[in-house]
């Protein structure tokens, strides 16, 4: 279940989502190693697979494939309401989670009968998990009646690890009584001061908690505490770190020249693992000093090596968004799901309901000629299993 949270006292001792609102930027042609066809299992790492505790094993073998591979998908939902397009999307490819898209001002009763909605189309033994981005400042999903107005990231970092820890009690708990049960939620994303301006996607939004790796590991562990105390799954974002791009990875291809695998900068991600985060979102962007040939969400050095390797994370490793991010669309979609996977990601965002049978179809014919990937499958369902049992829908964590 919950792993043991890290005190905020002993950490400081030991020391896209862009919002709907904002227009967008003109769209970059993604980076050649990104539209090239490369099969999965030239992607795929020989690392061993560790997949989640054994009854969440058990568990996922016992399903069949086409719900396990429905598990490793999480659709994009409109705040405003579930479209039949929507419905059929997760009925007819087993779906197992799903995100709210789209800012709402209705308050906590109307996002409540959706979350009731949302839930019908699960099952008792394997609810559907209903996520949300609810940061503070441009990034809060969810306003209006019921919902505390949060601060920015940036106003957040400025009170005190215990306040913070406070508030996020607070929220969390507004976000539970509605039914949700996953914040992607904090951002661990350090943006020198000399790039605020210049970082499209966190700078420029206030999403970040400040400049200072080690300031900002306390407020992201802070975060990730008062969430967890009112039950609810959390994701740090965005490895291994959006605060040295230009450009928006919602928009367009993002390469950061800078980030290296022993950067400071990585800080607050070793801090949330520490702290029992139940999920790193792995960012889209190319880190050409860690590997230079594919965006982080395809890279085996990224995920395998680094995030699993030399972090040690075992929990759900989800992508930031595949379906209607600038930065992978030269691929096919169901391309994008397979690398992702295939890199040793558990999770796929898709806020495009349009292509969520492609993926679906592309992730399942995979497993059906590729033992290896159909092992990997396997155990990235267990993990999610995991993380709905953290967040109180099942019992096999």
């Amino acid at each position: 279940m919950r792993r043991a949270l890290i005190p905020l006292t002993a950490l400081a001792l030991a020391a896209g989502c862009a919002p709907a609102s904002m227009a967008p930027q003109p769209q970059q042609a993604p980076p050649a190693s990104s539209s090239a066809a490369t099969p999965a299992s030239a992607e795929s790492a020989d690392t061993p697979v560790e997949p989640a505790g054994p009854a969440c094993l058990a568990e996922a073998e016992a399903l069949p494939l086409e719900t396990r591979v429905g598990q490793l998908f999480m659709m994009g939902v409109d705040t405003a309401g579930l479209t039949e397009t929507a419905r059929q999307a997760i009925a007819s490819g087993r779906i197992g989670s799903v995100v709210l898209l789209g800012n709402s001002t209705a308050g906590s009763m109307e996002i409540r009968q959706l979350t009731a909605q949302l839930g019908s189309l699960g099952t008792a033994d394997l609810p559907l998990l209903v996520a949300v981005d609810q940061e503070g400042g441009n990034v809060q999903r969810l306003k209006g009646d019921g919902f505390s107005t949060m601060p920015s990231a940036r106003v957040q970092g400025e009170d005190s690890p215990q306040a913070l820890l406070a508030s996020a009690t607070t929220w969390a708990e507004e976000l539970a009584t509605v039914g949700i049960g996953y914040n992607l939620a904090p951002v661990g994303d350090v943006v020198p001061v000399a790039k605020r301006t210049t970082n499209a996607p966190i700078g420029r939004l206030q999403r970040d908690f400040g400049s200072n790796p080690d300031a900002v590991a306390e407020h992201v562990v802070a975060f990730i505490e008062g969430m967890q105390s009112q039950g609810l799954a959390t994701s740090v974002k965005h490895f291994p770190g959006l605060g040295e791009v230009t450009t928006n990875t919602d928009f367009g291809a993002a390469d950061d020249e800078v980030t290296t695998r022993d950067s400071a900068n990585l800080e607050p991600f070793r801090a949330a693992i520490a702290a029992g985060v139940d999920s790193v979102m792995v960012s889209s962007a190319v880190f050409t000093q860690i590997d230079p040939d594919q965006p982080g969400v395809f890279s085996g050095v990224v995920i395998d090596d680094l995030l699993r390797g030399e972090f040690g994370f075992d929990g759900v490793v989800i992508a930031d968004d595949l379906g209607a991010a600038g930065s992978v669309a030269g691929l096919a979609p169901g391309e994008r799901a397979v690398r992702f996977l295939a890199a040793g990601g558990d999770l796929a965002i898709n806020a495009d309901p349009a292509i969520m049978a492609e993926m679906v179809t592309a992730t399942l014919e995979e497993a059906d000629s590729d033992p290896a990937f159909e092992e990997r499958v396997t155990a990235s369902a267990a993990r999610v299993l995991a993380l709905k049992s953290s967040a109180g829908l099942l019992g096999c964590g």
